[in-house]
Formats: structure tokens, sequence, C-alpha cells
């Protein structure tokens, strides 16, 4: 069974699946990040109190991440097919792993934002500093360490979450466990997946952490 036929399929799951969790990311992140900003800006102890976005963003962000992501990905076939095309494949899943994405990724940057110290805030408002010079050279530095933390959280949740896609024939390394190792009892190619996906979890673990590691400035 291990011939060069099934190595190849292999490593194009390595690739699909490294193209759809990179990417999905990515476009998480351009989602996410200004989100995550808004709710901690907005929020009641933010610089920059409103009652009406924060409580808009909290209960998007609370709705969708509310949903299963295999249902997500079930519901958002046609939605899906709409914006690119097709419903199955590696750029298919990209959708539903974005809108799935970027709440999680809100919630873990206004997080990241709130563990900012308050006297630093303060400090730069009082030298005259804008709202949105605040976010960016103080907010967001202040927090990177905590940024990078997140972001390597939500890459491995993304990782799984595009192995699940697996299901509906999402492409990927998942795609490959569920054809082979469910549907033709192939276990061997089953576990060979599940190690793949093991590796590939821990890879973006280690070099995220080492990064927040090297940044953190307390140390």
């Amino acid at each position: 069974m291990w011939n060069n036929q099934v190595i190849i399929m292999l490593l194009e799951g390595i690739r699909d699946t490294l193209y759809m969790t990179l990417m999905s990311t990515v476009i998480g992140y351009v989602i996410g990040l200004p989100m995550g900003i808004l709710l901690a800006v907005t929020d009641r102890d933010g610089i920059r109190p409103n009652a009406v976005i924060y409580k808009l963003l909290d209960v998007t962000a609370n709705l969708i991440r509310s949903v299963p992501f295999l249902i997500l990905l079930i519901v958002l076939i046609p939605f899906t097919r709409f914006v690119v095309g097709k419903s199955y494949g590696p750029t298919a899943t990209i959708v539903p792993l974005v809108i799935a994405a970027a709440p999680y990724i809100a919630r873990m940057v206004e997080s990241s934002l709130k563990e900012v110290d308050a006297g630093v805030i303060e400090a730069a408002r009082s030298m005259g500093a804008s709202d949105f010079a605040v976010i960016t050279r103080v907010m967001l530095v202040e927090a990177r360490t905590s940024l990078i933390v997140g972001a390597t959280i939500s890459l491995g949740t993304i990782l799984g979450y595009s192995a699940m896609a697996g299901t509906v024939g999402g492409g990927g390394l998942g795609d490959i466990a569920i054809r082979y190792g469910y549907t033709r009892w192939q276990t061997d190619i089953m576990v060979v997946t599940v190690i793949l996906l093991v590796i590939l979890f821990q890879i973006f673990q280690t070099a995220g952490m080492k990064l927040a590691s090297h940044l953190d400035k307390r140390k």
C-alpha cells in the first residue's frame, strides 16, 4: 500500500493543510484583529467606551463561536459555493474557517489588550497621545507577547478545524484520514495522518512560543 502514489497523496495533504491553515489564519486576523481592538476599546473600561458597538460585536462573536464548527461548515455550504464557486476542496474550506476563526481571534486579541497596564495607557494619554497612537504604539506593543501566544493558540485551533473539514471533502490530511482511514478501513494511513497533524501542531506551537518568549521584555 505504501507506494509513491500514497506518499505523493500525503505530501499533497500536508500542502493543502498548511495552505488552509495559514491562509485562514491570515485572513482571520485581517477581520479578527480590528474586531478585537474594537471590543477592547469600546468596552466599559476601554479608552473609548461605546455600549452599542461593544454589544453588537460581543453578540456577533458569541453567536458564531457558539455554533460547532462542523455544523457551521455544513450551514455555510451555499455561501461557500456562492463565494468560490464550489463547496469542496482546500480553497472552499477557507471560507468557513475564516468565519469560525475571526470571532475566536477577536476574543484572543481583546483578552490580550485588556491585560495591558492601565497606568501605561493613562501615561500615554496624559502626554497627549491620540486614541490611535495609544492603540498602535502602546496597547499593541505592550501586549505583543500575549498577542503572539494568542496567535499560536489560534493557529493550532484552525489546524484542528481544517482536519474536521475532511468530513465534507475539505481536502488536506483530514480528508485523507476520512476517505482512507475511515471509509476504507486503512488504519495505517489513518495513523500516519494523525501523526502528521500532531507534528504540524507541535511545530506551530513550538515556533510561536519561542517567538513570544523572545519578545517578552519582562525576561
